[in-house]
């Protein structure tokens, strides 16, 4: 009751003035955390998301949608400034890019300028997680009007109960727990319940428009969930086991598969079991807060004027290629989920095949709302993807991630430490195919075709009868590389000084 009176207090504080913005459409701004395309909607068997996948049915699915880089830090800042990683300087996590880039506007900081109320609820920019629940996190204050940071059971009480690879580590290490406690009690829980009380007030002052985002932290690791109805739609024996790391062919290059984590090791298939049984339970839950938000955006009537946006910040492994978590460009870690709703557009239940970024968000949902983004964009419109699903745009997707050189990146070799050298894969996906390249090729290619194999088991970049697509595709990401810099080529260098947030233990 406490908590509901002072979120009361709260909100009352914010004195939202009449303005002439009152056609413009309001952003409701959705995202999942480390989530990847096991959702019904994509097609998943075994997946329960009854209400994310109601929302694909409302607008419009992207079938093929890549972050810019599969690491928290980097992709978030990307997509909220709309530039890739090499235009921000964000390559790792616990950075912001007011110390690389201070005077870009964000996404959000946008909407605010132009006049909307911007709140965020949750982790948008960087947290580390489960840490830094309950805090502002990595996060840009200049992008918000409110920040509201509930904090759960699965942070506040439940750590000590919780299984980890690693003892006294939760968030990069692989861990979870079946929760006894209710959908209420935990943060996405919390979470679910601010939105509600957002939306509720915005509705009761329609002459100003929103942006509302909202960022569950769930499946991200420890994979916490109530176990009752979530842990039970999904039998430990059902769960998929698939071969370790170590059964990759030769073809394969080792900085593929630099992002395997030797505590991964102690993984027998028992724990395999467990623990995908726990991620599809996280994904239920915070698929029940996702329905929780988008009804009360309907019962307040707000439904016919809102542009409803879910997507992920990367995709995840789940043992594919022997690899778990993030920072691989295998489809599985560089696909996420993308969802827009978007009244006055022809696209409901639609389903657009053509690659798109995540890059590609800021400049839609800017077009939508008729307001002015920064000139120095690099994603395109999806607009005329969201009245025509055969429109192609791009129809390339890239997708970077390093190896080596400190904290937060992998190593290049499997099973050792890295001579400190940095380098980076590019990987452009097509309507067809994956084609990646380390280091320039020096440290490897790789070439799936995903018509014909669409778990990217067999490397093609070697065989004599590809030569012809490797040398089209290699020219491709080169320039598509070239093209991630800002217009000087250089990357902005990260500016010593104070983070808005305390540096935490838990990537």
């Amino acid at each position: 009751m406490k908590r509901i009176l002072l979120l009361a207090t709260l909100l009352s504080s914010f004195v939202i003035p009449h303005s002439s913005f009152s056609a413009q459409p309001n952003v409701l701004f959705i995202i999942s955390d480390d989530l990847n395309n096991y959702l019904g909607c994509y097609g998943d068997p075994r997946a329960k998301t009854p209400n994310i996948d109601k929302l694909a049915a409302r607008g419009v699915r992207f079938e093929r949608s890549y972050c810019t880089f599969p690491l928290c830090g980097p992709s978030r800042n990307s997509m909220l400034c709309g530039l890739y990683p090499n235009s921000t300087g964000i390559l790792s996590n616990a950075q912001i890019f007011r110390q690389t880039i201070p005077s870009h506007i964000s996404m959000s900081q946008a909407f605010r300028q132009a006049g909307y109320f911007a709140a965020r609820i949750g982790k948008l920019y960087h947290y580390n997680v489960p840490k830094s629940i309950g805090t502002n996190g990595h996060d840009d204050p200049g992008s918000w009007e409110l920040e509201l940071n509930p904090a759960g059971v699965d942070r506040m009480e439940e750590e000590p109960k919780i299984f980890t690879l690693t003892p006294g580590q939760f968030g990069g290490t692989l861990s979870w727990y079946a929760s006894p406690k209710d959908d209420g009690e935990h943060t996405d829980g919390l979470m679910a319940r601010d939105a509600e009380w957002v939306l509720e007030r915005c509705a009761k002052q329609k002459d100003r428009p929103f942006f509302l985002a909202v960022g569950f932290f769930r499946p991200h690791t420890p994979y916490v969930a109530p176990k009752v109805p979530y842990f039970g739609w999904y039998p430990e024996a059902e769960m998929p086991v698939h071969p370790t790391v170590d059964k990759n062919p030769p073809e394969v290059p080792a900085a593929a598969l630099g992002s395997h984590k030797n505590e991964q090791d102690k993984l027998t298939d028992e724990l395999r079991r467990q623990c995908v049984q726990a991620y599809y339970a996280s994904i239920s839950f915070m698929d029940a807060q996702v329905g929780r938000v988008v009804d009360s955006l309907d019962k307040n009537g707000l439904a016919d004027n809102t542009i409803i946006v879910f997507t992920s910040d990367h995709g995840y492994h789940m043992g594919e290629h022997g690899l778990w978590q993030k920072m691989s460009l295998f489809e599985g870690s560089a696909r996420v989920p993308m969802l827009i709703v978007a009244p006055g557009t022809k696209g409901k239940g639609t389903v657009v095949n053509t690659p798109v970024s995540h890059l590609d968000l800021y400049p839609t949902l800017t077009e939508l709302a008729g307001i002015k983004a920064p000139a120095n964009l690099q994603g395109q419109s999806l607009v005329p993807m969201l009245n025509d699903p055969n429109a192609v745009g791009r129809g390339w997707a890239l997708t970077q991630v390093s190896r080596g050189g400190g904290k937060n990146r992998a190593t290049v070799s499997r099973d050792k430490t890295s001579d400190g050298k940095r380098i980076f894969g590019y990987s452009l996906r097509t309507l067809r195919w994956r084609y990646t390249e380390w280091d320039e090729g020096n440290a490897g290619t790789e070439l799936y075709d995903h018509d014909n194999d669409p778990s990217e088991l067999v490397n093609l970049a070697a065989k004599p009868e590809h030569a012809k697509t490797v040398a089209e595709l290699s020219a491709q990401v080169r320039a598509a590389a070239k093209a991630t810099f800002p217009a000087d080529g250089k990357t902005p260098e990260l500016k010593e000084g104070p983070l808005w947030a305390p540096t935490l233990v838990d990537p």
